[in-house]
């Protein structure tokens, strides 16, 4: 996997509530799946919140809410803004 840059993290470490820019995904049969949800590179994401277990987030991305296991907001790097 690439290395990558200081302020980039995984979606499932972005603090609830801060916007951030999707930068790329981890290969996963997943993948393909989350693009077509709208989690493509450039575009806007923010967690609006997380259940009280810690599982799901519920996110909003291209303009709508969507909410992701844990394990998928993993596979997501994303750039603070």
């Amino acid at each position: 996997m690439e290395e990558q840059a200081e302020n980039t993290l995984r979606l499932s470490e972005l603090p609830t509530g801060k916007k951030a820019i999707i930068k790329s995904h981890d290969e996963s049969d997943f993948q393909l799946t989350l693009m077509e949800m709208g989690c493509i590179p450039g575009e806007p994401i923010w967690i609006e919140m997380i259940a009280p277990m810690g599982d799901p987030l519920a996110i909003q991305v291209a303009g709508y809410y969507l909410s992701i296991r844990k394990k998928d907001a993993e596979k997501i790097w994303v750039v603070m803004e």
